[in-house]
């Protein structure tokens, strides 16, 4: 695909996150794997105002798998002053001895004993999508993960980090280079949509949940600390806001979507002051009542 992500900056090691994953096991093919495929044995625990558990949510209902795979969803803002959930807790010192950092979603867990299997969201995704699928590969296509991590970098570093870093940088010089490399990220896509109704196949795939996602946390937490020219600009890729309010209207997509939750749970975290493009619109999201102009209509 011709939608380049941005080049990553090298940077010194540095270490482990709070936020890093925990917990990395995988599901694999059969039993010798330990952690293998097996209906109604493990169980997703999630807050769709997250947006790493928004795409879990978006993928496990794209894939059908209510049956398969339950799934306990937590409140939009945490209960443990560190952010984590105190439902999670016990999940946590099962399988983690004297844990003592915060319970965070998502989790899959394993039923039958009790523990965690992963906190790592990209390897839950891939594991549904390809242990729970019956082969098919219906969102997660043969031969297409190096275009589904370039769109998951692309987000990642030209939506989310770029967006975030033109509003709160320390600086002028340093707001303004952020928003270029969000607008010029914007712009690649827009252009790449504009005959297209997918991003890298002829249906949904993960690649799609990934950039919705990202979108959907672009209007509904950074919007709020740009200014109000650079969210006009924002507003301004009218294929690609088309497209993620035509996917809103998915009820796997839509479905899971409570902007006003993840502003609440935002608001909770930042206290940063709100820039004055929080009176700009970017997108109406479906059963708000308003209708987009130039949204295409009667597309899947």
């Amino acid at each position: 695909m011709s939608v380049v992500p941005p080049a990553p900056r090298p940077t010194a090691p540095a270490a482990p996150s709070p936020s890093a994953p925990v917990f990395r096991g995988r599901i694999g093919r059969d039993a010798r794997s330990g952690h293998y495929a097996v209906p109604r044995r493990y169980r997703l625990h999630l807050c769709t105002a997250d947006p790493a558990c928004l795409r879990i949510a978006v993928t496990h209902t794209l894939l059908g798998l209510d049956d398969a795979c339950a799934v306990t969803l937590l409140p939009a803002v945490p209960d443990r002053p560190d952010g984590g959930y105190a439902e999670l807790a016990p999940l946590y010192d099962a399988g983690a001895h004297r844990y003592t950092g915060p319970a965070l979603a998502p989790v899959l867990s394993d039923d039958w004993s009790g523990r965690i299997v992963s906190t790592h969201a990209p390897d839950i995704t891939r594991d549904l999508a390809r242990r729970f699928d019956g082969g098919r590969r219906t969102v997660y296509p043969r031969g297409a993960e190096p275009e589904i991590e370039a769109v998951e970098r692309l987000c990642a570093r030209g939506i989310d980090e770029a967006a975030g870093s033109a509003g709160k940088a320390a600086g002028p010089a340093a707001r303004a280079g952020a928003l270029g490399t969000l607008l010029r990220t914007l712009g690649s896509l827009d252009n790449w949509l504009m005959d297209r109704d997918h991003m890298i196949r002829d249906r949904i795939t993960v690649a799609d949940v990934e950039l919705w996602a990202a979108l959907v946390r672009l209007d509904a937490v950074h919007r709020h600390h740009l200014d109000a020219e650079a969210v006009r600009a924002v507003a301004g890729y009218g294929t690609l806001w088309a497209y993620a309010r035509r996917l809103a209207g998915h009820p796997a997509f839509g479905g899971h979507l409570d902007v006003d939750a993840i502003a609440r749970r935002h608001r909770a975290r930042c206290h940063a002051p709100a820039g004055t493009g929080t009176a700009v619109p970017v997108v109406t999201w479906p059963g708000s009542g308003r209708a987009p102009s130039g949204a295409r209509a009667g597309r899947p």
